[in-house]
């Protein structure tokens, strides 16, 4: 089983989070309550996707992180790529001389296997996660009322100007 890393784990979390809001931005602290990811750590994945181009950040009374571009034109592997890649062999790992880039039968079959892993999530997208049908909403719990209402809170109330009803 191809284990992918915390770091990995949690940058999908994010985005998968962030796509299901439809271009609304979150703040850091909601989204991590969200993606149940510490609060320090989703900071630093933010930063790493930010500059993959993957996410963006808002600055103000309205801001927050929200995807660069559309769940339909984001990869599983895009974000991946951004944090963590798959790692791929690309000479011996021995180390052995004789071997160089060739791979023996055994490097090459592992290769291979990570080839494939890479282009499933080449051909996944974050849209299509979302619209997968499930009674499991993907990777964060931001479909829950309670979760809704407190994302719609922040509005400012201004008060009444003089004269004003």
């Amino acid at each position: 089983m191809l284990l992918l890393s915390k770091t990995s784990e949690y940058a999908l979390r994010a985005v998968v989070c962030l796509a299901s809001h439809h271009g609304e931005p979150i703040v850091t602290s909601q989204l991590a309550e969200l993606t149940r990811v510490p609060a320090g750590y989703l900071s630093k994945v933010l930063q790493q996707l930010g500059r993959g181009g993957l996410v963006q950040a808002q600055r103000g009374l309205h801001g927050g992180f929200s995807l660069a571009r559309p769940p339909a034109e984001m990869t599983i592997l895009d974000v991946l790529n951004a944090v963590d890649p798959v790692p791929r062999i690309r000479g011996c790992p021995l180390g052995l001389k004789s071997h160089g880039t060739n791979l023996c039968p055994l490097h090459r079959q592992l290769d291979d296997a990570l080839a494939s892993i890479e282009q499933a999530f080449a051909g996944s997208t974050l849209a299509d996660l979302l619209n997968e049908p499930t009674d499991s909403p993907p990777l964060c719990e931001a479909d829950t009322t309670a979760n809704k209402q407190r994302l719609h809170v922040r509005q400012v109330v201004r008060p009444p100007i003089r004269g004003e009803s």
